[in-house]
């Protein structure tokens, strides 16, 4: 990450106190084996010689236990790193650099994780950390927007 602060990161740090959710994300990303998990996933990670550039591994990494965490879809999950900046902290991303992963590129991860059988080998490193950590965790505690009709319609 670049050495720059951003407007926020300067504006954040002049907070009296820290969200409950960032506090609980800096604690996740402390206790979190990251070179264990990281390699679990680059021997079968593209290299990015080829085609497209690659976001970074950790990255998606991050994005990819944030979404199993949150209970959310690809969708939710890049439309609230946008909207959060606890969850933009986590992942490492700051827009004087690159931009967040889309939604396409998030749900292309989670398949090359499947593929591969990754998944259940991630989340076991991932609930014993947590388990040893003494957090427990219940999916789903951001809800995703959804839209309603401001007015029912009248028949």
């Amino acid at each position: 990450m670049d050495s720059r602060r951003s407007f926020t990161d300067i504006e954040y740090s002049m907070r009296k106190q820290t969200g409950k959710r960032e506090e609980l994300l800096l604690r996740l990303d402390a206790i979190m084996p990251w070179e264990e998990l990281t390699g679990f996933i680059k021997p079968y990670y593209p290299s990015g010689r080829r085609g497209r550039p690659v976001k970074p591994l950790d990255v998606m990494l991050k994005m990819y236990l944030l979404q199993r965490w949150f209970g959310l879809s690809a969708a939710g999950m890049e439309s609230q790193a946008y909207d959060s900046y606890a969850f933009r902290k986590f992942i490492g991303v700051s827009f004087l650099e690159e931009q967040i992963p889309d939604a396409n590129t998030l749900s292309r991860f989670r398949r090359l994780l499947k593929k591969n059988g990754l998944e259940e080998k991630i989340d076991g490193t991932v609930d014993a950390a947590i388990t040893e950590a003494g957090i427990k965790l219940t999916p789903g505690s951001v809800v995703e927007p959804f839209i309603r009709p401001l007015r029912k319609k009248s028949k």
